[in-house]
């Protein structure tokens, strides 16, 4: 990167941008303490774990100071969170249809899934993936006693009806219990499910007796050029569960705190949820994400026009370094999907079972090594990810042109 003195083109412009993805320095975030930055040795670029390189929203610190300077770090209590949702859920996606008596606050997002999948299936029963989808998916669902059952995205990255119908009909074999754990915007790929296909999904899940848990936590982070429509939104939706948090949109992983919102033929059933799992969030959690959906607005507009320009900066950078890398913009979140497989890195490699988050083989282990940059490997994302990566772009733009040049000199060749 370029000297304190020494200032291209490209690092002027990206001063004049206001957005949060240009406040820290290189020296800033090494400093913090987090997995993304301490996991990996200094002269790594980070660009794996979906962490965001941006300070705090000012709305949320000066929520969490003025509960710090009160002491005010008990148990979380009330309906604040849902309230703040509800209305952020009514402003940004014209949906009013969420119920403050259908929710219900469970630590984080995968624990909150992992409880409401326990309300609909039994140990043995399937659960539906859309591989490559997120890896904990694969690793939560297994550990508690559930079966993967694969419904592979089209090559599109889209959903495929054909392969949600033949996997929700093996799914329900021998009259078992069955869910579709859906990811929403979906990750790694970052496609925004339109509503005609998410009115396709529920048909189906309606005609094979399938219920569905949709993880919506990146569904503020939706980019111009797309829309995010809540799954509880759709006609044949009633009797399925979303999970949401402020997590990702405003970088709040390390105040736990999320949200289940059941569909009014689900209720009943989120109302078994265990009492004790409503001890697990943080109340200082609950205060930061309340405060995000509900004051953080303004923040979170900045944010997106910055990931908009950096979505915008990768493409460049993808079709200058790494020419033949199959790269499809994404509608949604911050994180691009990148297909490597015609190098045949992942050939010689195995690649392991999907779900371990930090597992690496293939591209992803190659540009560790040879050029210092960190990816999440694609194998873990389950079917389809072999010779992908997932790499993150919330990042300053110096940092991310320095990681593409690094990824462009390593299949360079020597």
């Amino acid at each position: 990167m370029t000297g304190p003195t020494e200032q291209t083109a490209a690092e002027r412009a990206d001063g004049e941008r206001t957005d949060p993805l240009v406040r820290l320095s290189l020296d800033d975030l090494r400093r913090r303490t987090s997995m993304k930055w301490r996991a990996h040795p200094e002269d790594v670029l980070p660009l794996w774990v979906a962490e965001m390189d941006v300070p705090l929203a000012p709305a949320v610190a000066e929520a969490l100071h003025r509960a710090v300077d009160l002491g005010d770090t008990g148990y979380p209590y009330g309906t604040g969170y849902a309230e703040a949702l509800a209305a952020f859920a009514a402003e940004r996606w014209k949906w009013d249809g969420l119920r403050i008596e259908h929710t219900a606050l469970v630590p984080d997002v995968m624990l909150g899934i992992v409880e409401t999948l326990r309300l609909v299936t039994l140990p043995g029963d399937a659960v539906v993936l859309c591989p490559p989808v997120y890896p904990p998916f694969y690793a939560f669902v297994g550990h508690d006693g559930r079966r993967i059952v694969e419904a592979p995205l089209g090559p599109d990255l889209r959903l495929d009806p054909a392969a949600l119908d033949e996997a929700f009909h093996r799914a329900r074999s021998g009259g078992r219990r069955a869910a579709f754990l859906m990811s929403n915007p979906h990750n790694p790929t970052g496609t925004v499910h339109t509503r005609a296909e998410l009115e396709t999904v529920a048909a189906l899940a309606r005609d094979h007796g399938v219920r569905v848990v949709s993880d919506e936590i990146h569904a503020p982070l939706v980019l111009p050029g797309a829309h995010f429509t809540p799954y509880l939104s759709v006609p044949g939706a009633e009797n399925a569960f979303a999970l949401t948090s402020a997590s990702k949109a405003w970088n709040l992983a390390g105040l736990k705190c999320a949200l289940a919102v059941a569909g009014p033929e689900a209720a009943d059933d989120l109302r078994r949820m265990p009492e004790e799992v409503g001890h697990g969030p943080s109340h200082l959690g609950a205060i930061a994400h309340t405060a995000a959906f509900r004051d953080g607005t303004h923040w979170l507009d900045d944010l997106l026009t910055g990931l908009d320009a950096n979505r915008t900066l990768l493409g460049q950078l993808v079709a200058d370094h790494l020419p033949g890398v199959r790269y499809r913009r994404p509608e949604g979140t911050y994180l691009a999907w990148l297909d490597l497989t015609h190098l045949g890195l992942h050939d010689d490699t195995p690649a392991g079972s999907p779900g371990v988050v930090g597992d690496l083989a293939g591209p992803a282990r190659m540009f560790l090594d040879e050029a210092r940059v960190a990816l999440s490997s694609g194998h873990v994302f389950g079917t389809g990810g072999e010779g992908c990566v997932r790499l993150n772009f919330a990042t300053p733009p110096a940092v991310l042109r320095e990681a593409l040049a690094r990824m462009g000199g390593a299949l360079r060749p020597r």
